[in-house]
């Protein structure tokens, strides 16, 4: 199925088999798209949303003086921007950070699904929902934690995310983000970034080189980073 990791570890498998065609059916289009390109801007009338299935995509916001502050990374099995389907249009900008795969869902299908799918239209409602409670945690982040705790809780909720979709081994995983998008996800300039990692590093927690992540310690790093992964409503183990 195109969209299998939608809600992949977060409730997928209560999804009828009708429901999960259904969304597949949904997708009208498959997409590659390159690295560092803008899909929507502020303000846009959007009549499609983007479901995630390779790569990985953030949502985010420039200030006057053009800086940018990311407000989500996404990961793939996440609908980016299905937000636009109730509202018509966005308050922030939606872009890739590497090369994607997405797949095109109308608005128009999704009101198909809203009107005659209850069970999926749930499902679809908790995908936004687990958006906002990753918002509130990531305003906690950046309220509330030191320069290393806003690291590790970054990273400690990045490799839930992607270990619930098969893509974490042996606390290893794929992250093809510069610094810089660090930097701009966690509140911090580039330069703080980098001493910071490399105090992990030198601490043994955890490796980030080349886009390869490596959690040498998942217990401190959860420590340090407060991180509770309650927020993010993965299926019990």
């Amino acid at each position: 199925m195109v969209t299998r990791g939608f809600l992949a570890g977060r409730g997928r498998d209560r999804l009828s088999g009708d429901d999960r065609l259904a969304l597949d059916q949904a997708v009208v289009d498959i997409k590659q798209l390159p690295a560092r390109r803008t899909l929507v801007r502020a303000g846009d009338v959007v009549e499609q949303s983007t479901m995630l299935l390779e790569g990985f995509m953030c949502r985010y916001m420039d200030d006057r003086d053009g800086f940018r502050q990311l407000v989500a990374v996404h990961v793939p099995g996440d609908f980016v921007d299905l937000h636009a389907f109730p509202m018509r249009r966005l308050d922030h900008d939606v872009a890739t950070l590497s090369a994607c795969t997405v797949a095109v869902v109308p608005h128009e299908a999704l009101s198909d699904i809203t009107n005659e799918r209850p069970a999926l239209t749930r499902a679809l409602w908790f995908s936004t929902l687990l958006d906002a409670a990753m918002h509130r945690e990531w305003i906690f982040r950046l309220g509330r934690l030191g320069a290393e705790g806003r690291l590790a809780h970054f990273f400690m909720e990045t490799a839930t995310r992607m270990r619930m979709v098969g893509l974490v081994e042996n606390d290893r995983f794929h992250l093809p983000l510069t610094q810089a998008d660090i930097a701009e996800a966690c509140g911090l300039t580039g330069v703080h970034v980098n001493r910071t990692l490399r105090s992990l590093r030198e601490q043994e927690l955890m490796t980030f080189s080349h886009g390869e992540v490596k959690i040498l310690d998942p217990k401190r790093m959860t420590a340090i980073g407060e991180f509770e992964p309650a927020y993010l409503y993965g299926d019990p183990r």
